[in-house]
């Protein structure tokens, strides 16, 4: 788990650092070769978000010593009625 941490670390404190995102480990903290990674932003514009989500994207791919395996982005609409 250790030689996990070393790699997932940077990537979160990174993410947050550079691009000013929430981020964090969301699943498989038991596996030691495996880890699923959410990044949260908000803002009033879609297309900053996604562009902002892309480059955080981009950053994790930049790791040579993780496998991305899958990336998704979902941008939720504000709800006016709350």
């Amino acid at each position: 788990m250790k030689e996990k941490r070393a790699v997932v670390k940077p990537m979160l404190e990174g993410a947050r650092r550079r691009f000013q995102v929430s981020a964090a480990e969301v699943a498989h903290q038991d596996k030691w070769q495996r880890a699923a990674l959410g990044f949260a932003t908000v803002g009033p514009d879609a297309g900053h978000l996604e562009e902002v989500l892309a480059a955080v994207e981009r950053f994790v791919w930049s790791f040579p010593e993780a496998e991305v395996l899958e990336a998704a982005v979902a941008v939720l609409p504000a709800d006016d009625d709350a």
